[in-house]
């Protein structure tokens, strides 16, 4: 079994280098060339999907339909949730990372970004930028459920459920999935895929707009991992993400 995963292209807001969690920014130019040039990438080198999932967010949303569109696969069902929503950065959402880094230090903006299990400050639930009055999440009844700060951890208690209830088993008869998401909630799927620990899971950099392609066996044990693309292309993406929280 095969499956493959797409964090979405540069964002306007990766491009300023700010906090952007759950606020719903668009794509970049450049982050639409990565998302054409993904499907370019995927149709090259053969492959094909029957079912796609993204988040509520409109940047994997876009990044989505870009590759479709230069797959010539734009027919394919595409199913939405906020469970593979990006990890949810609370009253950190908006902020400049490297000014944030040079306020608290760069160890603190290490830790909020990408510590397993500690949260930045929460938003107010009266804050505008609080999910549970905004309009992509009317039909979630309970509100209580959409956060309003979130670790890498409790990223994983809502993107690994969703992933082993509605996704994996669609695999298992056979379809073909393709996933385009964001930095952390594929960080938490990976963390699951390769069975890591919270400390490996730190060091893990997933760069924008790359076909990262899992294969599995019968058991959906890893058997294979690469990404597709120029090595070193890639590596530069990786390192830049990383960086993202440094001290200019």
């Amino acid at each position: 079994m095969k499956l493959v995963l797409i964090r979405h292209g540069e964002s306007e807001w990766n491009k300023l280098n700010l906090f952007t969690g759950w606020t719903d920014v668009e794509l970049s130019e450049k982050g639409q060339e990565e998302a054409k040039q993904a499907g370019l990438t995927l149709k090259s080198e053969g492959f094909d999907f029957d079912v796609c999932y993204t988040s509520f967010l409109k940047r994997a949303i876009h990044t989505l339909n870009f590759a479709l569109l230069s797959m010539d696969r734009e027919w394919l069902p595409v199913i939405k949730t906020w469970k593979l929503n990006e990890r949810h950065y609370g009253a950190l959402q908006g902020m400049n990372k490297a000014e944030t880094a040079e306020k608290y230090g760069e160890e603190q903006v290490k830790i909020w970004r990408r510590s397993f299990d500690i949260t930045p400050p929460a938003l107010e639930e009266s804050d505008e930028r609080s999910p549970r009055s905004q309009e992509p999440y009317r039909s979630v009844k309970d509100k209580s459920v959409l956060p309003l700060t979130e670790s890498l951890e409790t990223t994983i208690e809502r993107a690994v459920p969703y992933f082993e209830s509605e996704i994996k088993p669609r695999m298992q008869k056979g379809e073909r999935v393709l996933i385009v998401a964001h930095g952390n909630s594929l960080r938490a799927l990976v963390k699951y895929f390769e069975n890591l620990t919270k400390e490996q899971i730190l060091e893990v950099n997933i760069p924008t707009g790359v076909p990262l392609v899992y294969e599995f066996d019968n058991n959906f044990k890893v058997i294979g991992k690469k990404y597709l693309g120029d090595e070193k292309a890639i590596a530069e993406k990786m390192a830049g993400v990383a960086n993202q929280g440094k001290k200019k």
